[in-house]
């Protein structure tokens, strides 16, 4: 799992901070704009645009897209666990260039997480070398409160495609309900 994160420090106007964002569940017609942020952000994993229609219409509930002068600028992507449906799964988070720096990835994951009242953990992988994602949800459990665990979880070997990295699964609990 990689991230293209920047460092949260404003909130979405829902919140009445006055950043111009709108962050709302993305509906399939978003996927496609998703797809080209991830595209686009040179570092994220790509995966096909079929699968960011798919999460957008079948996991819209545990996604936010967030959007600026009409044009979608960020995603997160995230699913409950099916075995663990407390826990809160964040498969991906996309910010577009223009937006980096502005703290849109912590405002998608805050927006998220109030939406999802019976969420009490949120996990995540993230690969050694990505220290933009792995300060994002350092201060993301900072600002809830709550602890980080890092374990591994995935090792490269496990990768069909060489090259790569292992992705260690970064647990972060316990939230507090409706956080």
């Amino acid at each position: 799992m990689t991230h293209s994160a920047d460092h949260p420090s404003t909130t979405d106007q829902s919140t009445g901070a006055g950043s111009g964002l709108d962050i709302r569940p993305p509906a399939m017609e978003d996927g496609a704009a998703m797809w080209r942020i991830a595209r686009d952000s040179g570092t994220l994993d790509l995966n096909t645009s079929y699968a960011y229609l798919l999460m957008a219409r079948d996991f819209a509930a545990t996604s936010r897209l967030a959007v600026s002068d009409g044009e979608p600028v960020g995603f997160v992507l995230g699913y409950q666990r099916p075995t663990a449906p407390g826990t809160l799964f964040i498969w991906q988070i996309g910010v577009d260039a223009s937006q980096r720096g502005k703290g849109v990835a912590g405002q998608l994951l805050d927006h998220l997480l109030v939406s999802l009242p019976e969420v009490t953990a949120l996990e995540t992988t993230i690969t050694a070398d990505n220290t933009a994602s792995q300060r994002l949800f350092a201060s993301f459990a900072a600002r809830h409160g709550a602890t980080e665990e890092v374990a591994p979880l995935i090792e490269e070997h496990h990768f069909p495609d060489a090259g790569h990295g292992a992705e260690l699964l970064h647990v972060i609990s316990p939230l507090p309900s409706g956080t």
